[in-house]
């Protein structure tokens, strides 16, 4: 038999704490807790989804070592997988919606996970972590 957690019980996440000096932690920010630095970066890019013959055509928003923020004509449900290609390199990677996309003024903010990091797809050097 498994407990469930209790509802109103912090998460792991919310209690990490960051020490601020020997008497003072505070919680972690949002670009602390991330798995990959982010760097803002506009290039074309190509999906391809399973049994669909043309790909879509998108630019990139945000990009990291673990995936990429899109800007496509139209969303793509949570969980779709797909095949990411940089036009200008001809690599593909493979990829996964991570979670809803958001409407902006240029279309829509798909969030992509790669399946496993690949830090030179971009065909880019990312600055180093400051931590």
């Amino acid at each position: 038999m498994t407990t469930l957690p209790k509802p109103n019980a912090p998460s792991a996440a919310a209690t990490t704490q960051v020490k601020r000096s020997a008497t003072t932690a505070r919680p972690q920010t949002n670009e602390e807790r991330r798995r990959a630095q982010r760097v803002l970066l506009r290039m074309p890019v190509l999906l391809h989804l399973p049994g669909k013959a043309n790909p879509i055509n998108g630019f990139t928003h945000t990009v990291s070592a673990t995936g990429a923020m899109v800007i496509l004509p139209e969303g793509l449900p949570t969980g779709t997988k797909v095949s990411i290609e940089n036009p200008k390199t001809q690599k593909k990677v493979e990829a996964h919606v991570v979670r809803p996309p958001q409407m902006n003024p240029e279309g829509s903010l798909v969030p992509l996970e790669f399946t496993s990091p690949s830090p030179q797809f971009w065909n880019i050097f990312f600055p180093p972590t400051t931590n």
